[in-house]
């Protein structure tokens, strides 16, 4: 087989053969390990040099769907704790097969009329359901990294402007350096963004009170007043990875206003805390901040990739990302071109997906199916407190469940090794799936439910799978 388009009557035939062997796999998704005991061996059977003359589509997909759903882990199914990822609501995952089969351009209106209103709708949907002010600018991105980045271009915009300087048309070359506050919640992602930036990921100042890394205020209120009103980011972390906790977002929020700085709130999956009036108190003041952003393939259930970067300016977006181009459309008010508030201009339509689930599960679906989370969080929590050989590291905030193994057979000093090689082995049985993290200097499980799938019978076999992998490990013995 040479060129594609001897395929062109084909391609009904590809589709379902994909469709074929995703309903199979779909089917047994939720009985399926998290991941399979072959799947290394079965991901470099991919392999071999580029063929001269390729074996045409049948004989290439047959190939992908044998060896593909063991390569991959199970990361849509409901035991795939690793991470904070959600899996694919079914709204989410027709309509992302929908824009895989359109493939528009979801730059710019004249490219993908549907593309750009539905982000429009889908934007303004997000912002109703986060309770975030209606006037603020939006724009879907990749995910939480590319969303960090988006936020924080526009506050080092805005920095840059208050000294005299356009940091988009002419960088930030020779300019002071903008002074950069965070708790030790900070999260990778916006610490990466920081150094694509130009901004420096070693500038943050991490004031901490705690080993947990929890926010000192007071240190921030003197860094803040000695500035005297110099521009200056603030980062708050809402829903830190390992144990889920928020920084004191409304009294950031006051401390960043009386000295003229500005709030950027990473709410990856904290944001959704807004959702339910149970929780909607860990996130008080988000409303309030310059920027916020969050994940879509968190907590939305969306497909990756997919994130949404909120500013209170959009001007400020538009003077970043907004380069035009001889061959662009002339704007038009009612017609939106997104590649000009965001960095990617060839774009995915994963708007599609988010209008979906949107329309599908509603506020009260996705407040519901928060809600659950939190309680199988909690029902973890408890399980671990009514153990003798586990112990709880914090109460959960949200859907993280930070604890580690301690059985009273291992030396203390003794724990962490332990934990990490039973960390490993989890890993590889693949039964339920999560990895180990460092909290407060102690290394730990941090299980993150976030699947809409998951249930209590899936969060009731972390415990029992750890104590039976625990039992194999030579060195020590479980207690019951």
């Amino acid at each position: 087989m040479s060129d594609p388009l001897f395929e062109t009557d084909l391609v009904e035939a590809a589709l379902r053969q994909v469709a074929a062997a995703a309903d199979v796999y779909m089917k047994q998704l939720d009985e399926l390990p998290a991941r399979d005991a072959g799947s290394d061996a079965a991901a470099r059977s991919f392999s071999g040099s580029l063929p001269d003359v390729g074996v045409g589509s049948a004989a290439a997909l047959a190939r992908l769907v044998e060896a593909g759903p063991t390569a991959a882990t199970r990361s849509a199914g409901p035991r795939f704790f690793h991470f904070v990822t959600g899996g694919s609501t079914p709204a989410a995952l027709a309509a992302d097969w929908l824009a895989s089969a359109l493939d528009n351009n979801a730059a710019m209106w004249v490219s993908s009329p549907l593309g750009a209103q539905l982000e429009k709708v889908s934007l303004d949907w997000l912002k109703d359901l986060f309770r975030l002010p209606s006037e603020w600018g939006g724009v879907l991105v990749t995910g939480a990294t590319m969303a960090n980045f988006t936020a924080l271009a526009a506050a080092r915009q805005w920095c840059m402007e208050r000294l005299g300087v356009d940091a988009a048309k002419n960088g930030i070359a020779g300019a002071a350096p903008i002074p950069i506050f965070s708790s030790g919640f900070v999260h990778a992602s916006a610490v990466k963004a920081l150094g694509m930036l130009g901004l420096g990921y070693g500038s943050i100042r991490r004031l901490t009170r705690d080993a947990a890394g929890r926010f000192d205020l007071d240190a921030l209120e003197s860094a803040l007043a000695e500035l005297d009103g110099a521009p200056a980011i603030v980062l708050a972390t809402a829903g830190e990875v390992n144990a889920g906790g928020f920084d004191p977002i409304a009294r950031l929020a006051d401390m960043a206003h009386r000295h003229r700085a500005w709030l950027h709130v990473d709410g990856a999956f904290g944001l959704y805390a807004r959702l339910s009036p149970g929780l909607a108190h860990l996130a008080e003041g988000i409303d309030r901040a310059d920027s916020v952003i969050a994940d879509g393939h968190k907590w939305l259930n969306v497909p990756y990739d997919c994130g949404f970067a909120f500013v209170r300016d959009e001007r400020l977006l538009h003077s970043v990302f907004g380069i035009g181009a001889p061959y662009f459309p002339e704007a038009v008010a009612d017609r939106p071109d997104y590649l000009m508030l965001g960095p990617e201009m060839s774009r995915r339509a994963r708007a599609l997906a988010v209008w979906a689930t949107l329309a599908a599960y509603g506020r009260d679906g996705y407040r519901q199916m928060v809600e659950r989370h939190v309680g199988l969080a909690r029902r973890l929590a408890e399980q671990i407190e009514a153990s003798e050989d586990f112990e709880l590291l914090e109460q959960p905030h949200i859907n993280v469940v930070c604890f580690r193994y301690c059985p009273d057979t291992a030396p203390p000093d003794e724990l962490d090794g332990l934990n990490r090689r039973l960390g490993q082995l989890l890993l590889d049985d693949g039964r339920v799936y999560l990895g180990t993290t460092i909290y407060g200097g102690r290394v730990a499980f941090r299980p993150a439910i976030s699947n809409w799938r998951t249930r209590e019978a899936d969060v009731d076999q972390v415990l029992p799978v750890l104590r039976e992998l625990a039992a194999g490990l030579s060195d020590v013995s479980t207690a019951g």
